[in-house]
């Protein structure tokens, strides 16, 4: 669950801009998170968050945004929460999550930047991971497997 609300900050402050904790324990509320203020400030800490000059909205920080290290190590915390299955049809490899599960973990697939994943397209409980041909869908069906027994 903590995985899951952790996403949902992430893609609430990269979809809109959030200048209040308040504000953010309300969008988190609407999409089913009810957390309290202290649980909200350990989110924000852990997940780097800071608020932009600008317009003092929240933000991730640069060295995170960017961190190929740090997206992989989500993307394994992801992978070992949701991932059901994997399976490869030709370039393409499809991943089974539970109901709900599969956009948060797309995210997870798109920022780790795998080097064979061209982009993904996820439904409810089923990611398509679009793959640079046969050979590559093989070999992310294997680095998704191996970081889902990582984590």
């Amino acid at each position: 669950m903590k995985h899951r609300r952790l996403a949902a900050i992430r893609q609430l402050v990269e979809q809109e801009p959030v200048h209040s904790q308040e504000g953010l324990r309300q969008r988190l509320a609407s999409l089913g998170f009810v957390v309290t203020q202290a649980t909200l400030s350990r989110d924000i800490k852990e997940l780097g968050l800071v608020k932009r000059a600008s317009d003092g909205a929240y933000q991730g920080t640069a060295s995170e945004a960017g961190s190929t290290a740090t997206a992989v190590m989500a993307l394994s915390r992801a992978l070992a929460e949701f991932l059901l299955g994997v399976d490869t049809a030709q370039q393409l490899a499809v991943v089974k999550t539970g109901p709900g599960q599969a956009q948060w973990l797309a995210i997870a697939i798109d920022r780790a930047r795998l080097t064979d994943v061209v982009g993904t397209l996820a439904g409810d409980d089923t990611i398509l991971v679009v793959c640079r041909d046969a050979r590559a869908a093989l070999s992310t069906r294997s680095t998704l497997e191996r970081l889902a027994a990582e984590a």
